[in-house]
């Protein structure tokens, strides 16, 4: 059994400054409680994967860095690669090694599926049916109304894959955006494990900044009721906007539509 302080070392959650928008819907999707009950009652349903926006059920207790989520449907960066029907003399041959990084693969039924990451990035790639090493292949894009953002979303990931071998460059201060996810995460835990408001603003600002500063109507106490309520938002399904997944329909009844 965890802990309830295992959440207050901040240094446990840098990892967070670098995930992308799939990995941070992942973390906040395995907080759900009523998903890890799933996950601990997979023999029995084995159908549940698929109401979370996933196509196999991943194991709660393996945190961005470990897991290999199979969201359903791809989100827009995916790789797609098929076999080339028609390649030309100079065509580029297919070589897993080749690739960055650490890699992980996952058969979720219908596909193999690639995930590599290295440090402060990872790419995702759907190897087609077929696809073997040394083969000639090509990139697809599925077809859409507004083709562009999918075209430049998978442009952005090849160019992770093509800088990848250039020199690192030391990484800049992370965006606000990354300190945001990082703290609504740990606030998160904090509320997760019984934690007062006043105890996950000390864990999170400092004493001296809940000192000063903490009062009914302060602004840190305001501050820290943001981050609870939006993780707590993330986790009860808007970690799907995260994973580029469809918004869940309303209905059936009021008790079930803050559950994805």
């Amino acid at each position: 059994m965890e802990s309830s302080d295992y959440w207050h070392p901040g240094a446990a959650y840098l990892y967070v400054l670098h995930l992308d928008g799939p990995a941070l819907a992942w973390e906040y999707l395995r907080r759900h409680p009523d998903y890890r009950r799933d996950w601990l009652h997979r023999r029995r349903r084995p159908e549940a994967a698929q109401r979370w926006g996933l196509r196999l059920l991943e194991d709660s207790a393996l945190d961005a860095r470990d897991a290999h989520p199979a969201w359903f449907p791809d989100h827009d960066g995916v790789i797609q690669l098929y076999p080339d029907a028609d390649p030309p003399q100079d065509a580029v041959a297919f070589d897993l090694w080749s690739l960055p990084g650490a890699k992980s693969l996952l058969h979720d039924g219908r596909r193999l599926m690639l995930l590599t990451r290295w440090p402060g990035y990872s790419v995702r790639l759907m190897l087609a049916p077929g696809l073997t090493h040394g083969m000639a292949y090509t990139y697809a894009v599925r077809a859409s109304a507004q083709p562009y953002s999918r075209c430049r979303a998978s442009a952005e990931e090849l160019d992770k894959l093509a800088g990848a071998a250039a020199p690192v460059a030391a990484r800049p201060r992370p965006a606000t955006t990354a300190l945001l996810e990082l703290h609504t995460l740990q606030a998160l835990d904090g509320t997760l494990s019984g934690a007062s408001l006043r105890t996950i603003a000390d864990v999170l600002f400092g004493a001296n900044a809940v000192a000063a500063d903490w009062h009914a109507d302060g602004a840190l106490r305001a501050r820290v009721r943001r981050l609870v309520r939006r993780g707590q938002t993330l986790m009860r399904g808007g970690y799907r906007r995260l994973a580029q997944l469809p918004a869940l329909e309303q209905g059936r009844s009021v008790t079930r539509a803050k559950r994805p």
